[in-house]
This record gives C-alpha cells, structure tokens and sequence, in this order.
C-alpha cells in the first residue's frame, strides 16, 4: 500500500504512530455482504472474548517460557548472523530450540535463544536497522589530515614515518565505504571533510567560519581537548572516536565515547568471573606498585561477596618477581585454577606466565587479565594458548561471517588492500552513527533501542538522557590450542 493512502484514511495520525495506535487499512479485496451490522456487532463481540482468553493464555506461556529461556520477538531486518552474533550462539542451537526456524525467521515469532543459566540474565534487545523515507543527512568528518605539514613530502616518506597519516588516512577510507554503503540503500548523504591538522587554533577557526549546526552530527575530532571545544560550541551530536585517557572528564551532554572506559574493562572481567567460577583456586597476580594493590583489594572483596567464591588469594613480586613456588603452594592439582593479572608490567607479566605454562601436568590454570595490553603482545602466542589466556576487548572479527567478507571485498575493491584496525573501526562508527540517524529519531534515543554490532564493534550505548553517552559493549574472548579466538561472552 501506499503512505498517502494511509493519511488520507487517518488524518489524525502521524507518520510515526505510537504503539497501540488503532489505524484503518485498505482493504482492496472486501467482499460486499448483505449481512446485518448487529450481526456482525454481536460476532465481533463473541470473538473479542475468545481472543482475551487466547491472550490471556498466550501471556501466561510467555511469562512461564522467560523463566526457563531467553527469549526474543523477531523483528524486521533480523537475520541468523545478528541474532547468533548478538546473543553468542550458534544457528544449529537455535534450530535445535525453535524447530520452525528451519523454514527461516518470521517477523513476529517469539523464540527461545537459550536457557537461563545465570540468575538475572535476561534478554537483550538488539537496535533494528530502519531508514525513515527520503531521508537525507548532513555530516561534518574533523580529521587531522595536516595537508599543509606534508604538502610538499612524497607519499611514501608520510606513511613510512608518521603512524597519525596512517589511523586518520584509514580511519577516513573506512568511514568512505560505510557512506558508499548507506547511499546504496537511499539515504542521501552530504558529507564535508575538514582537515583539524592538530591544531586547536585551527578547530576554532573551522566552527567560527562554518556553520558546523546545519550538520546532523560531528564526527571527530581525535583529540580529547579538541572535542571537547567542539562540543561546547555546538548544539549537534559529536561523536568522539577514539580512545583518550581524558575521556573520563568529558562533561559535555553532546559527546558521545564510542570506545568503553578502562573500568567497564575490569567490570566485565569481575562479572564474569562471578558468574563462571567455582569450586576452585582463584589468584590475582599485582605488581606491588599502589595502583595495582588497590584494584586488588577491591576486586578481592567484590569476588568474595560472590556465594560461589569463599576465598582469593592476592600475590605480588619480591625483589622485582614471583617465585614459582609460591604459585604451586596455592594452585590446586585436578582442581580449577584461575590465575587475573592485574598489571601491565612487562617483567611481571612475562615472569609469571613462564612460571604458569610450566607447572605439572596435574595442575592446569587459566591466566585472565582485563585487556591485552602491551605486555601480552610481548609473549608468544603458543604460551598464550597453552594457558587458555582470555581476555576483554572492545573489538572482535568473525573473519567467516557474511559481514566481515563484504566489507573486506568492497575496502579491497576500493583501494587495492585489506583493511586495517582503523579503517574497520572508521567503517564501524561512521556506519552505526549514521543508519541510527537514518531512522529520524533523535540519537540518543536510538540508544535506548538496543545494542548493536558492526564488522568488528559492539555500541551498546548508556541510555542517560543528559550528560555523555558512553558506549560500554565488550567482548571476552579465549585463546584456543590452534591460535584463535572463541568469544566467551
């Protein structure tokens, strides 16, 4: 049918009804009835009745059905990919559950995802991709592109030598192919592109001589004090896209973080580990300096209110590193050992981990730590896996899956190389900001919609109406024998 169809037999109703509105739809094959109209009152009636007590029913199986499952109503635009990628399980599960979704997904079923293992696991809801008609958007991209700086060096001596040109140049190219991409799909897309060339002169100037609040949303700057000079000024979205270390201080209710703090990091780790541990020895492996002993003892005391912890132990370097032995005085032989490193130290982390990947073949561990930071890239990937090293991340790439294949093609396509972290993450951020504007709602309320995920991102943004809005989707991921990543959670 047709919009204008629909307004003309409902004049009192927008083109964005609310739930529950009742609207009249045309009917082109009603059948002419000689039938009376108190006949077909009192048959409605009748059948009023008996769909409350299939309601009713229907309501009590529901509720009965989320005590035992996670359960979700598919929504147009669903597909097997999101759904499994969202929930972390696999089609052949899902299948197994909800034997219908062998003929595929139908909009509108209820289905069960998996059973509630956990107490206080519930369903989640995942943002639903939906482009508003004729819609068009106006974006403003602030990179330090520093044309100026390089104009008179070879391409080649820029990118051998500056790793900026590197992330904003790939950062750019990602962001170029999420704009192709949306265009596809009818949105119409004015895109500027201003060079910031590091320089927080140069950012005033650009917003004093560019009307930067015709623009549906910032994306950038890069630096921390930069957008935060953006988004005072404005009175548009700002879209921070990186992460800064300053970040935390941001105040202004216009920027948006979409990378997740260091301590949602820890959070994530500490919430799993209460979920999934027990009956065993757990250890949290310091550095000794105060930073490393406070997060300790609070992390300490937040695992042991856990009804499944009784008690942890905390060990810390002598005389700059831990002694073997004091490691197998606590681990337990044929029992679960978990070992958290809570430090980045490059001595601790590799010392330990050498000590861990050589126990006895009776005691086994698993080594945790809250990120992969540059300590453990410094170890080899083989000791990794031998101590099923899991970690939390704010990306991961399902290099098999439909999404990640076409992506890879069409940045190949258009520039002769695989994409890199940056162009990814350009891709992913430019991609979700922008189809979540194409819905014609105001952004952060899309953000109360759900999370969603991209190539390599998860945003599942806070839902706080004033202030910054953080993005806090996580991935925990686990080292497998043969060198690859299995997502835990």
């Amino acid at each position: 049918m047709k919009t204008k169809d629909l307004l003309r037999l409902n004049p009192d109703v927008n083109k964005k009804p609310d739930a529950n509105t009742v609207i009249i739809i045309p009917n082109k094959k009603m059948i002419k009835t000689n039938k009376k109209v108190s006949d077909t009152v009192n048959e409605e009636l009748t059948d009023n009745l008996e769909i409350d007590d299939v309601v009713k029913e229907d309501t009590k199986l529901l509720e009965d059905l989320k005590k035992e499952f996670v359960v979700y109503e598919v929504k147009k635009g669903d597909t097997f990919y999101s759904l499994t990628r969202f929930y972390n399980v696999s089609q052949e599960d899902l299948i197994s559950l909800n034997p219908e979704l062998s003929e595929g997904l139908k909009v509108g079923q209820t289905i069960k995802i998996k059973p509630i293992e956990n107490e206080g696991e519930t369903e989640n809801n995942i943002y639903e991709d939906v482009i508003e008609e004729d819609l068009a958007l106006k974006v403003a991209l602030l990179l330090p592109f520093k044309a100026n700086e390089f104009d008179t060096i070879q391409h080649q001596d820029i990118f051998s030598k500056s790793t900026l040109a590197n992330i904003v140049t790939d950062f750019y190219l990602g962001s170029e192919i999420a704009i192709d991409s949306l265009r596809k799909q009818g949105i119409v897309i004015d895109l500027t592109v201003y060079d910031t060339e590091k320089n927080s002169t140069k950012i005033r100037s650009i917003i004093n001589e560019n009307d930067l609040n015709s623009n549906d949303v910032v994306i950038g700057p890069l630096y921390s004090e930069e957008a935060e000079i953006v988004a005072n000024k404005l009175k548009i979205p700002v879209v921070f896209p990186v992460y800064s270390k300053n970040q935390s201080k941001f105040s202004s209710s216009k920027l948006i973080k979409t990378s997740p703090e260091k301590s949602v990091f820890r959070k994530e780790l500490e919430t799993y580990i209460k979920e999934n541990f027990n009956d065993g020895t757990l250890i949290l492996v310091g550095d000794g300096n105060a930073t490393s002993n406070h997060v300790n003892t609070v992390l300490k005391s937040s695992l042991e209110s856990a009804d499944s912890i009784s008690k942890v132990h905390i060990l810390k370097p002598e005389n700059g590193y831990i002694e073997k032995e004091k490691f197998l005085k606590i681990l337990k032989t044929n029992k679960k050992n978990w070992v958290v490193m809570t430090t980045n130290d490059n001595v601790i982390v590799a010392d330990a981990i050498n000590s861990l990947i050589s126990l006895p073949d009776s005691t086994s561990v698993k080594v945790f730590a809250f990120d992969k930071g540059k300590a453990f890239d410094r170890i080899n990937n083989q000791k990794l896996a031998k101590i099923g090293f899991t970690y939390v991340s704010d990306s991961y790439v399902d290099e098999t899956s439909y999404t990640t294949k076409v992506f890879n093609q069409q940045y190949y396509k258009k520039n002769n190389a695989l994409p890199s972290f940056y162009a990814t993450k350009g891709f992913d951020i430019t991609y979700d900001i922008l189809i979540r504007l194409a819905s014609g709602e105001n952004l952060k309320s899309t953000f109360k919609e759900g999370a969603s995920f991209r190539v390599e991102t998860k945003f599942d943004y806070n839902n706080k109406l004033f202030g910054v809005s953080e993005n806090n989707g996580l991935f925990i991921l686990e080292y497998n024998d043969d060198l690859s990543l299995t997502r835990l959670k």
